[in-house]
């Protein structure tokens, strides 16, 4: 499916402030793109469908994942909104006729990450903290600036503050985000030496 098409369904089918912040994501990720030698399409279509699950109920996710056969670990169970990744790759596959891994891969990635992320994956999930019409993220204009110059850093330091995020807040921590924020620490922490 051609973007433009996609743009216009997506249009209906998110809110105003979803599809302003998809837009966000889209020309973000195609910036990151430029700067670090990814593939400028797919990081376009990755950023335009990474939220394409995001505002259908809960249950329905819940559900829906069900339908399709999507494995759903304990803490997406108790936190269903986590599921718009996964979802949303197999509605990108099914629904937008995506048919590219890298691209589903990203989408369903963005959300909990995962160790060994490859260059796209980091570029929608910076992309998706750091779009222009985020604006209450902790650090964010050093996480932006930090992001056009070590996507690995930028994922650490993006992971740290979502992990201390949700210990203060008292929310569910998918166990998947606590290894990645590992990943990139060892990651970082071999660098150093």
């Amino acid at each position: 499916m051609k973007r433009k098409k996609i743009e216009k369904k997506l249009k209906k089918e998110l809110d105003r402030e979803r599809y302003t912040h998809t837009l966000g994501v889209m020309y973000t990720a195609a910036s990151l793109a430029m700067v670090y030698g990814a593939d400028l399409g797919q990081a376009m279509y990755a950023g335009l469908l990474h939220d394409c699950a995001k505002c259908i109920p809960n249950d329905k996710k819940l559900e829906l994942c069900e339908e399709y056969g999507i494995p759903i670990r304990e803490s997406e169970r108790n936190c269903p909104f986590l599921l718009h990744a996964k979802l949303g790759a197999y509605l990108a596959k099914h629904l937008y006729k995506v048919d590219d891994q890298m691209i589903l891969h990203a989408i369903q990635t963005h959300t909990t990450g995962e160790p060994h992320m490859n260059v796209l994956d980091k570029i929608i999930y910076i992309s998706d903290y750091i779009e222009p019409n985020r604006k209450t993220a902790p650090n964010l204009s050093e996480i932006r600036k930090l992001a056009f110059e070590n996507l690995d850093m930028a994922m650490l330091k993006i992971l740290g503050d979502t992990l201390a995020f949700l210990k203060e807040k008292g929310g569910e921590i998918d166990p998947l985000t606590i290894q990645t924020y590992q990943h990139f620490q060892d990651k970082i922490n071999i660098t150093k030496e």
